[in-house]
């Protein structure tokens, strides 16, 4: 018997609505990225991107556990001399709701070429709104 190894151009890419209102950031991102991945396909290939696109909404209404809010900080380096910065879990929140789910997906992405590939298939937006309409995404219960 033979394993079944999928091609490039025989992928198929659905398009994923998921309503990020009340969900908790790892556990939703823990969800998202499998689906990215294709590893909820039985198609699933680890060097070809089988994954599905998601689309992410209103992502300022996530919650995190615990005293995170008020702990949690993320560091990024302007590599000038001194140039390691902190930003706050609260002050990302309220600038860019959308770069803390990137950033929790991202991280459990594989670190790659692949990987960086099947991040631009994430789509997330601030408000309820988003733009691809004419894709006619399927919404999906992740909670």
């Amino acid at each position: 018997m033979k394993s079944f190894m999928a091609k490039k151009n025989q992928v198929e890419h659905k398009w994923l609505l998921v309503d990020a209102d009340g969900a908790v950031l790892g556990r939703m991102a823990a969800k998202i990225a499998p689906i990215l991945m294709g590893k909820t396909k039985p198609t699933y290939t680890p060097h070809v991107d089988t994954g599905d696109y998601v689309i992410v909404v209103n992502a300022e209404k996530i919650k995190i556990t615990g005293k995170k809010a008020q702990v949690k900080e993320y560091d990024y380096y302007t590599h000038f001399p001194g140039g390691h910065k902190f930003v706050s879990f609260a002050d990302m929140m309220a600038k860019k709701p959308g770069k803390v789910i990137e950033l929790a997906v991202r991280r459990m992405l594989p670190k790659n070429k692949l990987g960086r590939k099947m991040l631009k298939k994430l789509k997330v937006y601030r408000g309820p709104e988003h733009d691809h309409q004419a894709q006619t995404p399927e919404k999906i219960e992740l909670f």
